[in-house]
């Protein structure tokens, strides 16, 4: 699969060792590609849910944990600090906040629950250095917490692409607005869902356009 580059505004030059740190703290197309991270059934679902319940602005990272259904158990959104990218402070970020909205699965032998990342951002649908310490510190919080690493979506003016898939599409976007009430769906086999508040709700699914 062939992916475009382009320099992440978010990463700034330090000195020669914080770089080289930096840059072995990310995770190039190629890797994540060859690494396994199970396909989402349906991206535009999970996507159009997100950015329903969060409306992230730039900067946003959403972190999402999925059932084995591809149900959302819970999910948490942030604003990225303007510091270098950096894929251990990421992993950092990432493990605060899934400790704060679900119970780790580490006694588990194998991991049932999956964490996806949907981060909006500025540029365009090519992959970044920041898309990259993104990746290594999603896949870091995983481990950590029990869970299977899943997809990292970015969503930018253009429209929202799963990285190393090749799935995207042009709604939702970064510009765009969160689709109303109207055209979310609940969901019949619902589960409590916990956000970054802690107040439980229940789950609802974005209609499938």
């Amino acid at each position: 699969m062939t992916f475009g580059f382009a320099s992440s505004a978010a990463t700034s030059i330090n000195s020669p060792a914080d770089s080289v740190s930096r840059l072995a703290r990310m995770l190039e197309p190629a890797e994540w590609a060859a690494a396994g991270i199970p396909l989402l059934r349906n991206p535009r679902e999970v996507v159009s849910g997100l950015h329903t319940r969060h409306r992230p602005g730039p900067s946003t990272a959403v972190v999402a944990v999925l059932d084995h259904e591809e149900r959302l158990a819970a999910s948490a959104s942030f604003a990225r600090r303007a510091t270098p990218a950096d894929g251990w402070e990421f992993r950092n970020t990432l493990l605060a906040n899934l400790r704060r909205v679900i119970p780790h699965d580490l006694r588990r032998r194998t991991p049932v629950r999956t964490a996806v990342l949907l981060y909006c951002r500025e540029g365009d649908e090519r992959w970044t250095e920041e898309d990259g310490a993104w990746m290594w510190g999603l896949r870091d919080a995983c481990t950590l917490h029990g869970l299977r690493c899943g997809a990292y979506i970015t969503l930018t003016k253009s429209g929202w692409q799963v990285l190393g898939e090749g799935r995207g599409g042009r709604r939702p976007n970064s510009r765009s607005q969160p689709e109303g009430l109207g055209d979310v769906v609940a969901d019949p086999a619902a589960l409590p869902l916990r956000t970054a508040s802690g107040a439980a709700e229940v789950l609802r699914r974005t209609a499938a356009r």
